[in-house]
């Protein structure tokens, strides 16, 4: 199965769409966003993904009450809140937005991948058994807009960059 990872749009909807497209050209099935969508109108970006898609908050909340209702009207979107726990196809996935919390989970030693995001800056590394990926950004703010896509059965995970 083939899987995003996404983090910190901050409101660039332009970006956002680039990646679901590439994802949709890629034959991703689930899109991850660890955190900092931020304005509730990106939901209307967001929901373009035709499969399911995993969010979380992150640091840069936006209007929450206005986005979880305008989420009701897609249910394909699952906001978790601080953080998600998930198990998929037998792997077992958390989502953060603090790289720092991904390294302490990740030294529990009961998951598979952890995906978060809050630098702006990509890297992928190893805790043990634990797959830790930061796609860096799609704000575009560090550097040019990035994420991941990954390969959960066969662990392999490659960038995404938007070169202008």
């Amino acid at each position: 199965m083939k899987v995003a990872v996404v983090s910190d749009s901050h409101d660039r909807i332009d970006h956002l769409e680039w990646a679901i497209q590439i994802c949709k050209e890629k034959g991703v099935e689930r899109l991850f966003h660890c955190g900092d969508l931020i304005s509730p109108f990106m939901v209307l970006s967001l929901a373009k993904f035709e499969g399911p898609v995993e969010l979380i908050f992150g640091n840069n909340r936006g209007d929450i009450f206005l986005l979880c209702k305008l989420l009701k009207d897609y249910p394909q979107i699952t906001l978790h809140g601080e953080e998600a726990f998930l198990e998929i196809n037998g792997f077992k996935i958390a989502m953060v937005h603090y790289p720092r919390m991904a390294e302490k989970l990740a030294a529990s030693g009961e998951f598979d991948y952890i995906f978060c995001g809050h630098t702006h800056k990509f890297r992928v590394w190893e805790i043990g058994k634990t797959l830790i990926i930061n796609p860096g950004e799609l704000m575009g703010k560090e550097g040019p807009p990035s994420f991941v896509i990954l390969e959960l059965e066969k662990r392999l995970w490659e960038k995404i960059t938007l070169e202008k």
